[in-house]
């Protein structure tokens, strides 16, 4: 398995990723016009992780990096994160969060944190498992995705 970091000129492989968060979620996903998934994949504040075996990807993550205003720093919200069900237990989900960690400590960002839902014990298990926190917070979220 290898860890590729989606950027400029690998929509085909986003899309794929892309495709795999919505269908390990249960997610209508709706189709991305290139320009916009182009747009996203060149904005260097967006990181999208592949974990690529022979057959494709089997999982990925995606992250947004967020310039602090206490101190010239980023951190890096983990927005998303999936591995194929045929591919759980097997390592995939903590050598994505690895490879993220390591990739941005290359950029100088020390920290990664993703909101986890209370209800989503699975989550939370998997994240203190890979030596995550979790820190109590509430997340007040106005409008509704449509």
């Amino acid at each position: 398995m290898t860890i590729e970091r989606l950027g400029p000129g690998r929509a085909a492989r986003a899309r794929e990723l892309f495709a795999l968060l919505a269908r390990v979620f249960d997610e209508r996903q709706e189709a991305l016009d290139q320009a916009y998934l182009e747009g996203l994949l060149d904005d260097q504040r967006f990181w999208a992780l592949a974990a690529v075996e022979d057959e494709g990807i089997i999982g990925g993550l995606t992250a947004w990096e967020l310039p602090l205003t206490a101190r010239q720093s980023h951190e890096l919200m983990i927005y998303d994160l999936a591995v194929d069900p045929a591919h759980w237990r097997q390592g995939v989900g903590g050598r994505l969060v690895g490879a993220l960690r390591e990739q941005a400590r290359e950029q100088a960002i020390r920290v990664a944190w993703v909101p986890v839902d209370n209800e989503d014990t699975h989550a939370l298990d998997f994240y203190r498992a890979i030596g995550g926190t979790a820190e109590p917070v509430t997340i007040v979220t106005f409008g509704e995705p449509s």
